[in-house]
């Protein structure tokens, strides 16, 4: 059937596709999957939600994949959603085990007037695909779990003026979690991860190799990880964690390895080197090559002679 994407305004239209009771809270809920029922004869559906959602799921029907890189974390899986994302769900109806686990939706009106309206947007995996989602332990699992908890028990409770800072510190504290899981996760990960260093090098080795620096100028980072299969911040922070470097540098520093190679072998003026390289004009190029260099480019050649 069409998959219609469906746009969720407020957590309360949410509860209502998902055939769950109206949220105890209309800014903050804690969604349990195993009584999630989403109300649409669809086998596939998409949504765009003006709220934060942060999920711990488990019982998923197959596995998850980053780029080509199968994972076999068969325990707990976290995906987090900014508003304004877009949402899809394939819904496997022959499937007897039910997925469980818990959705955090959080209303940005919710963090209003708070130190973390500002800061959550500062957590880099909001801007990840589910495909790059956060695989955890048991015992991470178990933290996560907790904390989440702790707020349903709050907005339970009778609401008092307490009650908003004890849920934001504890939103605060599960995201400071999830960012550690999330460091930990890209250096467990180190075959997968060098693996995407390896293909990052022969892209780049490809295209400074192509003739593409001539009509397309130089890649940018977009261009880089749409070709390793990732968004553009996760390869950031990947990259960050691994070589201490952004995509940006590394994109440089191939730029000025070719460059080097041209000034020393070649008898190309500085102006057609920088033309071969993507630049439209030489000075852009110098002032780069110096940034990176401490040396011009003619000053680069000298030194051969």
């Amino acid at each position: 059937m069409k998959n219609n994407i469906h746009r969720f305004n407020s957590i309360s239209e949410f509860h209502k596709l998902s055939g769950l009771p109206k949220p105890e809270h209309p800014l903050v809920s804690l969604v349990d999957y195993g009584k999630v029922d989403y109300q649409t004869d669809n086998d596939e559906i998409s949504w765009v939600q003006n709220f934060y959602s942060v999920g711990l799921k488990r019982n998923i029907n197959g596995k998850f994949k980053y780029g080509q890189q199968q994972y076999d974390f068969d325990e707990g899986l976290m995906s987090f959603v900014s508003p304004g994302q877009l949402v899809n769900i394939s819904i496997d109806r022959t499937e007897k085990i039910k997925p469980t686990g818990f959705l955090l939706c959080i209303h940005p009106d919710f963090l209003w007037n708070t130190p973390l309206a500002k800061k959550i947007k500062q957590y880099d995996f909001f801007s990840y695909a589910i495909n790059e989602a956060l695989f955890m332990s048991e015992k991470e699992e178990n933290s996560i779990e907790g904390i989440m908890q702790i707020i349903q028990q709050e907005y339970h409770s009778n609401i008092d003026k307490f009650s908003q800072n004890i849920i934001i510190a504890q939103i605060e504290l599960l995201l400071n979690y999830c960012e550690r899981f999330y460091q930990r996760q890209f250096i467990t990960r180190k075959i997968s991860s060098h693996q995407i260093l390896d293909r990052l090098e022969e892209i780049l080795t490809n295209y400074f190799e192509s003739n593409d620096l001539q009509n397309k100028g130089l890649p940018n980072v977009q261009y880089i990880s749409n070709e390793l299969n990732v968004s553009a911040t996760y390869l950031s922070s990947l990259l960050k964690v691994l070589t201490g470097k952004s995509t940006q540098h590394h994109i440089h520093e191939k730029l000025i390895e070719k460059a080097k190679e041209k000034l020393s072998t070649t008898s190309l003026t500085v102006s057609e080197i920088a033309f071969d390289l993507g630049f439209e004009h030489s000075q852009s190029f110098s002032k780069l090559f110096k940034s990176k260099t401490k040396v011009s480019p003619v000053e680069f050649r000298q030194s051969f002679n």
